[in-house]
């Protein structure tokens, strides 16, 4: 047997044991490859329980005698063994090796690769993300998971089971709540805004059995004319939009709606019961609290007033009156000069309605519309102030007239410019109250003084850079002359290092441009 192969050798083997009819031994136990899985294990002594000796073709048969389920859906050509092209055709050992221990998988799932199209429950919209756990319980066979909707959405079922258990004649797989019911097929099929309403809007706390069809069941607590109008809504409003009005005020009524009263709320004139409130049709019947002329002016107000605008009044001022609106007046609203009753005889002057506005106190007569027009009474004011004492010349052309004349009496406003710039003067007076001396209207800042030819003590040497101030210190009172020293010792006293021993006349020794600068003369 040294020579002999191992194939040779267990030829041989077969052979003695073939040839001994009287041997005890089963071979095919002897050959069997290992333990088989654990669901085998009743038939693992019985080897033709799945295998035909020289015979694989025969052993998906065998498979089927034991697994009938499998065989009726490769049969009927249904669930994954009669869906798969593979799994129908295939020998079952290609997928499903036995003898490889009581713990091994046979059944070789992979989820993550595994097509749910090839079974009777393709998934399909939101079941495509669900977990194989959801459906498929742990122990329990794949082909047994419910198919049927409410196998696993029973709990989520918020109509609870009372509108059957076929959930798919209204939901779809995309979204739970993605309802398709046709409401159209009952007795009430939605339209206009009810097609837009949630369910439990009109079928609260499920109720889907004798809901009520008629508007007020459901709009009761949305009537705001708390059922003055009666309860059949249809009458006035529609499907479409509960604001929009159906009913013809002009056709139904002998009053037709015109101009603003288009727009007016129904309550706002019926206040009463629809059908039993009676209501006239005169303005005042309606209006007599708008009227804000207290009946001075009569009950006709469709006189002056229109149905188009409550304040665009239909009476022509200029043609009906001898006294055109013009200006501001336009605006001006009628009880404004009207005080009384409307026909009462009105003066046409200014100051007979404008006396208190008068700010002048009469000082410019009462002829207002020689500087006042009826555009404006404060912003077009023509006035020449050339024809005045004071021309406004300069800087003064585009001041404010309130700047100079704090009261509305003008010809109590000052000439002098202290009065304006007292609060300007940098000089403090010192240099006197005549400011036009110095300065003119054009700026503040431009000024022109000649100290040589305008005073009698010439600016020579260091005098040319002395401050104003230097010399003149003391305020002026207003129209005194301005007066300043003009001997060397009346500013010089405190610098005389020689205490008066030399005399007053300092000239004699010192000159204008410098005091360290001498000149003796002899």
């Amino acid at each position: 047997m040294a020579g002999l192969g191992l194939h040779r050798w267990l030829a041989c083997a077969i052979a003695v044991f073939l040839a001994g009819a009287a041997s005890a031994i089963d071979l095919e136990k002897l050959v069997m490859p290992g333990p088989v899985v654990e669901a085998h294990a009743d038939t693992e002594a019985e080897c033709s329980a799945c295998h035909s000796p020289f015979d694989a073709a025969a052993e998906p048969g065998l498979c089927i005698e034991c697994h009938e389920d499998v065989g009726r859906d490769v049969e009927l050509r249904e669930g994954f063994h009669g869906l798969s092209p593979t799994a129908r055709t295939a020998p079952c050992r290609s997928c499903h090796s036995d003898h490889q221990g009581r713990d091994a998988d046979i059944v070789g799932l992979n989820p993550a690769l595994f097509d749910h199209d090839f079974t009777d429950y393709p998934l399909h919209g939101a079941h495509e993300s669900v977990p194989c756990a959801s459906c498929h319980e742990p122990d329990e066979k794949h082909r047994d998971a419910p198919s049927d909707c409410v196998g696993c959405h029973r709990d989520d079922d918020p109509h609870k089971e009372r509108l059957g258990t076929d959930c798919q004649s209204c939901h779809t797989e995309q979204r739970w709540d993605e309802a398709r019911f046709d409401h159209d097929e009952t007795d009430f099929p939605l339209e206009g805004a009810h097609a837009d309403t949630r369910c439990g809007s009109c079928h609260a706390g499920e109720r889907y059995e004798d809901t009520a069809s008629d508007c007020v069941s459901c709009h009761g607590i949305d009537d705001v004319h708390k059922g003055s109008f009666g309860e059949s809504c249809d009458t006035c409003h529609g499907v479409v939009d509960w604001k929009r009005h159906l009913f013809d005020h002009d056709r139904d009524t002998d009053f037709a709606l015109v101009g603003r009263h288009i727009e007016a709320r129904c309550e706002s004139c019926h206040t009463g019961h629809l059908y039993e409130q009676e209501l006239g049709t005169t303005c005042i019947s309606c209006h007599r609290s708008e009227d804000v002329h207290r009946g001075r002016f009569g009950e006709e107000c469709q006189t002056c007033h229109a149905e188009a605008s409550w304040a665009r009044l239909a009476f022509d001022h200029d043609a009906d009156t001898d006294f055109a609106l013009l200006g501001a007046h336009v605006n001006v609203a009628c009880d404004s000069c009207h005080r009384g009753n409307v026909h009462d005889p009105l003066e046409d002057t200014c100051v007979s309605c404008h006396a208190k506005d008068d700010v002048h106190r009469g000082e410019q007569g009462e002829d207002c519309a020689a500087c006042h027009d009826e555009a404006s009474w404060t912003k077009r004011v023509v006035f020449d102030h050339e024809l005045t004492a004071f021309p406004l010349l300069g800087m003064h052309a585009t001041v404010g007239c309130e700047s100079c004349h704090r009261s509305g009496r003008f010809k109590e406003a000052e000439t002098d410019c202290v009065e304006c710039h007292l609060e300007d003067d940098t000089h403090e007076r010192t240099l006197g109250s005549a400011c036009a001396t110095c300065h003119n209207p054009n700026a503040w800042s431009l000024w022109r003084f000649d100290h040589d030819t305008q005073t009698t003590f010439a600016l020579h040497g260091a005098h040319e850079g002395v401050d104003c101030r230097t010399c003149h210190d003391t305020a002026v009172l207003p129209g005194a002359r301005v007066e300043a020293p003009e001997s060397c010792v009346e500013c010089h006293a405190d610098e005389d290092v020689h205490r008066g021993a030399f005399g007053r006349d300092c000239t004699q020794c010192h000159t204008e441009e410098s005091w360290d600068d001498l000149q003796l003369s002899r």
